[in-house]
């Protein structure tokens, strides 16, 4: 009884942690555009939104360390390089949007004020309690994710029962393509690397807690957040599909999410389900800042000026970003998040997979690989298509900004059959 109490609180913490505000207006506008074919883009959506961060957990468990051990078998500097780019992009771009989904949700439907003041104010009040870390985030952590949950939940089960006869056909020609990078901008694989580890450590384990035990905990807590995040986004995928006739042509995520929000609930729902979200991405912003200045602090002999250098940078280009319109925000995500992206998901599949298949010289291999191919994925939203229109055609999946999934299969395996075929020395 104990330990299945002990799985359901991690469960729940790690739900929690992936459970971020500013996912919430991605499902909505999915589910408008998916239309009959909404099954396709939630399975997408699961494999890049849950799937692949559940795995990131399960990565964690393994390794027992920091995201700098993800990858450490390739190189000392690459794993440097990548952790800068990773904490780089976090302050570059989920801080930012917290921000920016705040005032769209919370602030403009209510308000005659710019975007510039609520980001100038957010980020000020970021800086405060990032500096002074407050418990009082911790306690609203506590109660936030539940309301909110409760909150979606009512909106998605009153939604299937309210919800208008007529729906949109699908605008989508590849559904479940179009879920799968719809997913990458929830930024839950880059958060299971991030902030996973120090989940997992800080998980209450007896003294005397096996390895194996761990392990089995940590999955099947894993499990259960995965389950709580498809059941949420489905749910809001599902609810876009059935209102889909209600939204306008040009309505954007986080009016689809008010909208929906005010049609189930009404207007006290909709007023409640701001604030919840305003706060929600605050704490998030908060967690961002106050890890990234962590962990160059930790590289920087715990220097508190380090620190608070960190903490003004990350709220200076909060300040510059999130006053962008949240639509802003997302589209100039997308060539980070092409960058970084394959070679996150590679990075995990890789720690998850059992030793012998997954040698220094494999994880070299493919790592390099996947970099190669997917520069045409990334170069495809710098510049004009046309100039990549040859390449993209050579490389299977690559009109599709997936380019780089079957060498990076290949280059697996024939790196795995080279490393067979090395003789074995004997004295």
């Amino acid at each position: 009884m104990h330990k299945t109490k002990e799985i359901f609180i991690n469960g729940f913490a790690l739900f929690s942690m992936f459970f971020g505000a500013g996912n919430l207006i991605l499902p909505p506008l999915l589910g408008k555009n998916a239309g009959n074919l909404w099954i396709w883009v939630t399975l997408g959506f699961f494999v890049t939104a849950v799937f692949i961060p559940m795995l990131g957990i399960l990565a964690h468990a393994k390794l027992q360390g920091t995201m700098y051990d993800f990858g450490k078998k390739v190189s000392h500097p690459f794993s440097l390089v990548y952790c800068f780019v990773m904490y780089a992009i976090c302050l570059a771009l989920p801080a930012p949007r917290t921000a920016s989904v705040t005032h769209e949700m919370a602030i403009a439907p209510y308000f005659d004020s710019s975007s510039l003041l609520t980001s100038t104010v957010y980020f000020g009040l970021v800086f405060i309690f990032s500096i002074n870390r407050s418990k009082v985030l911790e306690l609203l952590g506590k109660f936030l994710t539940p309301l909110i949950i409760f909150i979606l939940l009512a909106i998605i089960f009153v939604g299937i029962f309210i919800a208008p006869e007529a729906v949109n056909p699908s605008s989508f020609k590849m559904p479940f393509v179009d879920g799968l990078l719809e997913g990458y901008q929830t930024f839950d694989a880059i958060a299971s690397i991030v902030v996973g580890g120090v989940l997992v450590v800080s998980m209450n384990f007896n003294t005397n807690t096996s390895f194996e035990e761990k392990k089995e905990l940590i999955t099947k807590a894993g499990l259960i957040a995965g389950f709580g995040l498809l059941i949420i986004y489905a749910g809001l995928i599902y609810n876009g599909v059935l209102f889909s006739s209600t939204f306008g042509e040009d309505a954007t995520r986080t009016e689809i999410l008010n909208s929906l929000s005010y049609q189930t609930l009404g207007n006290i729902g909709s007023v409640f389900l701001s604030v919840l979200v305003a706060l929600a991405c605050f704490t998030t912003a908060v967690g961002i800042i106050t890890g990234t200045a962590d962990y160059f602090k930790g590289i920087n002999n715990n220097s508190q000026k380090i620190f608070i250098i960190t903490a003004i940078i990350g709220c200076l280009l909060g300040i510059a970003i999130g006053q962008f319109d949240v639509k802003y925000i997302i589209n100039i995500a997308l060539p980070a998040l092409m960058f970084i992206y394959p070679i996150t998901i590679i990075l995990i599949i890789l720690n998850v997979l059992p030793e012998r298949y997954t040698s220094t010289t494999v994880f070299k291999i493919v790592v390099a690989v996947t970099f190669l191919f997917s520069i045409p994925d990334f170069l495809g939203y710098i510049v004009d298509t046309e100039y990549l229109s040859g390449i993209k055609n050579t490389i299977p999946f690559a009109n599709q900004n997936l380019g780089w999934v079957l060498p990076a299969i290949l280059s697996f395996v024939i790196a795995n059959l080279i490393q067979k075929k090395k003789p074995v020395l004997t004295e």
